[in-house]
């Protein structure tokens, strides 16, 4: 008798299905239809990420879940093809081009720390993302940033430098919080 597909790959199927569903849309690419699932009214925070040929194409996302997640997804999609300011615009030709990656973040968990030595003892590398929040400024890392910085000293200063901070800024000054993704990405493309 056959199993019945495992819920965690049908809704990854369906997250990336509306990531370039919503992408080809914008560029006025052919669309295929959207699969439906019940989980995506449900309020979601995603982040989509783009790649062409291995490399970083766009990534934009949502920290916290404000919004029904298949508006989330197909709002970030297109967001990462079009307004990631690290990048030009993808245009309707690189499509075919370009692998989707969608994560599916937890609720974020603040971290009380006394130091950066207490804050660095409670990363867990490859598993957590990380949010540092100093006033108004923000910046994340998702988890699937510890493969190029796998050492947590230099995960944490250059999500720093990210947030436009000097390495070496103190903690102390900063809020911090964690959290999990699961991730889908397109295969044999």
């Amino acid at each position: 008798m056959p199993q019945p597909p495992d819920t965690d790959d049908a809704l990854g199927a369906v997250l990336l299905a509306r990531a370039r569903t919503a992408i080809a849309r914008e560029l006025g690419a052919a669309a295929p239809a959207l699969p439906d699932d019940p989980a995506l009214e449900q309020r979601g925070a995603t982040f989509v990420t783009l790649k062409k040929h291995g490399e970083l194409r766009g990534c934009i996302g949502s920290l916290r879940a404000q919004r029904p997640l298949g508006e989330d997804v197909a709002a970030n999609a297109v967001a990462a093809a079009t307004r990631d300011p690290r990048f030009p615009p993808l245009m309707a030709k690189e499509l075919a081009e370009v692998d989707i990656e969608v994560s599916l973040l937890s609720e974020p968990e603040f971290l009380d720390f006394a130091d950066e030595d207490d804050l660095l003892a409670q990363l867990r590398p490859f598993e957590d993302g990380l949010i540092l929040f100093a006033g108004c400024r923000s910046a994340t890392f998702l988890p699937q940033v510890w493969e190029q910085l796998p050492e947590p000293r230099r995960f944490l200063a250059a999500l720093k430098q990210k947030g436009g901070l000097p390495p070496d800024y103190p903690v102390s000054q900063l809020m911090a919080a964690r959290y999990h993704v699961r991730k889908w990405h397109e295969k044999n493309r």
